[in-house]
């Protein structure tokens, strides 16, 4: 739980499909932290705007959160990354032209 609210923390992962980048970080509140980024309030996310919510893990606390965030971001756009989410690298490709 959180230290400051005791409500769990969650690791969301965002897709921006305007850039092809995916974003992995840690929210109380995801649909939240995703509206923030989306209206640029990320200096880094601000440039790959729209971004999608697409993967959330709830955790009871920060520590936990902060190791899967860490464990997911080495894995970023490897295929460990979507064993590990769940997700499926196929609806991440490039289209071709």
């Amino acid at each position: 739980m959180s230290r400051v609210s005791d409500k769990p923390y969650f690791v969301y992962v965002l897709w921006s499909a305007s850039a092809f980048r995916f974003y992995i970080g840690i929210s109380e509140n995801p649909q939240q932290r995703l509206s923030q980024h989306n209206v640029g309030q990320s200096f880094w996310t601000s440039r790959y705007r729209p971004w999608t919510l697409i993967h959330i893990e709830r955790f009871s606390d920060y520590r936990g959160a902060r190791m899967r965030e860490i464990q997911l971001k080495r894995q970023k756009s490897g295929q460990n990354f979507f064993r590990l989410t769940g997700l499926d690298p196929k609806d991440f490709k490039r289209a071709s032209h």
